[in-house]
Parts: C-alpha cells; structure tokens; sequence
C-alpha cells in the first residue's frame, strides 16, 4: 500500500520533510534566519576585535612595567589564572573546550605582543 518499511505515518512525515526543504518560501525563511544570526555575529566580532584591541593595550603597559621593574615576559601561574578565570564563565563542557583553545591563543598572542614591545623598546 506504499506505506514503507515504517508504516504510513513515516512516509507521510517523510514526504512533509521533503516538500518542506523544496518549498521556496520555506528555504527563503532559513537563509533570512541564517543571515540574521551571522549580522549578530558581525556585531560580536566588531566587539570582540575592539575588547581585543583594548586587551592589547593593557598588555602593552604591563610589559612597560615589567620592563621597569625587571620582570619577565612569560609568567605562567598569571597565564593559568587568567585561564581558570575565563573558563568558569563557561556554561557547558562543549563551550569551556572552546574557550580554553580561544583563550590559549589569545594568552600567547598577547605574551608574543609583549615581547615584540620590550624588544623594541630595547632597541631605542
């Protein structure tokens, strides 16, 4: 009776799922959805690289007072506790995986951006 394997109700699901990604209107709604979460994401990074930006001058004066006192660049127990601190705020183990990758990078990031300022301060 053309009801499949799963009985009628599956092939008439089936049949709905497929009429529903064929349907233009229904395809339009998902690229205008999709679009409107990646200007949310536009919004976040413009954000994130101006956080970023301000993230970088804060690391730059603390490599001037390093400098000035005689410390060193690369302080690892300030590394993990900045670490520790961001991954607290994660509300999944999925989301504190990421964000320690992010973070890492980040961190070495910044500990490279204080080097390439105290070697050219050195160099004045």
């Amino acid at each position: 009776m053309g009801t499949g394997p799963y009985g009628k109700f599956s092939h008439t699901l089936l049949t709905a799922v497929i009429m529903m990604s064929d349907n233009p209107l229904n395809n339009a709604a998902h690229w205008q959805e999709l679009d409107e979460w990646r200007k949310k994401i536009d919004a976040l990074d413009q954000q994130l690289s101006s956080l970023l930006c301000k993230r970088l001058d804060c690391a730059q004066n603390i490599s001037a007072l390093k400098l000035r006192i005689g410390e060193e660049v690369l302080q690892p127990e300030r590394e993990k506790e900045v670490l520790d601190n961001v991954l607290n705020h994660a509300d999944s183990p999925l989301k504190s995986n990421a964000l320690e990758k992010i973070y890492r990078s980040i961190i070495e990031e910044s500990r490279l951006f204080q080097y390439a300022w105290k070697n050219n301060q050195q160099d004045k």
